[in-house]
């Protein structure tokens, strides 16, 4: 097996979909945990499904890039569903399904009725829970995921006090000077590139597992935001390469996004196992 995958680490779409796969979790630990701790954990969920009806547009539109209209329309719904999550009127997970459910809906809609493919169930069910398209990527797409990702982690080193002030007590980071209403816009971006990326690895359907497992593995044993923050992103990497190899040297060719949220599953009942231990033993 270990001969089988040095022998694959020489085709470049086997180090193209590591290197997009290690990326893609990376930035989606960075910011699961600060989701999970604004109760806000099923909005890659939501804009996940508002980015399949933006592809679903896109395609009966005939579009050969689709992140032309993916990208716009999940950056506004990411900023809608986190606008309406502090108004008393909508609630934010009344808003998250509302937006989902009718994205999901229309898209569908779309497909079947516009759509040129001979087989669009398959490519609901590839949109919906992931492809090989993490496998088909070309340089062109490496790069600019490569680009996107630094910009992301960037962005939450640069901003990370401010991330922090806002994500535990944004009334008081409000009352002492800080613009909360651009750094939750900030988020709600950031958020949504991580989603339109991480629909090439593990489908529409699986992102709210890729940003929400590693958060609660690592809240599990750890308690400070910043630990908390550093375990998420070393176990969500980790997982991502170990779910990636073992889809591709397995002789059955197993999913890649399936595979890589069972491994995180499985690495959440270790750590929850660990927390029970510790705190039995403290």
């Amino acid at each position: 097996m270990l001969e089988r995958l040095i022998s694959y680490l020489d085709y470049p779409f086997v180090r193209y979909a590591l290197i997009v796969g290690v990326l893609i979790a990376l930035c989606s630990s960075l910011l699961g945990v600060t989701l999970v701790l604004k109760r806000f954990s099923f909005i890659g969920d939501g804009l996940s499904h508002v980015a399949f009806g933006a592809m679903a547009v896109a395609a009966v539109a005939g579009l050969t890039n689709d992140m032309l209209i993916v990208m716009p329309v999940t950056v506004i719904s990411a900023v809608l569903l986190l606008r309406t999550g502090s108004n008393a009127k909508i609630k934010g997970d009344a808003a998250v399904a509302m937006i989902s459910v009718g994205a999901l809906a229309i898209g569908y809609l779309l497909m079947n009725m516009f759509s040129k493919s001979s087989n669009v169930s398959g490519d609901v069910c590839s949109t919906l829970f992931g492809s090989t398209s993490i496998l088909t990527l070309s340089e062109l797409e490496v790069w600019l995921c490569i680009i996107l990702s630094v910009v992301v982690v960037f962005a939450f080193i640069f901003f990370y006090n401010k991330i922090f002030s806002v994500t535990f007590d944004e009334n008081f980071a409000r009352a002492t000077g800080t613009n909360t209403g651009f750094y939750n816009l900030l988020i709600a971006v950031i958020i949504a590139v991580i989603i339109v990326l991480a629909m090439n690895l593990v489908g529409s359907l699986l992102i709210s597992a890729l940003i929400i497992f590693p958060a609660l593995s690592a809240m599990r044993v750890f308690k400070s935001f910043k630990s908390v923050t550093i375990c998420s992103a070393v176990i969500s990497v980790i997982c991502a390469a170990f779910g990636i190899v073992l889809s591709i040297i397995t002789p059955k060719g197993m999913p890649v996004g399936s595979t890589i949220v069972v491994v995180d599953i499985a690495v959440f009942a270790v750590f929850w196992l660990i927390g029970v231990i510790k705190e039995r033993a403290s």
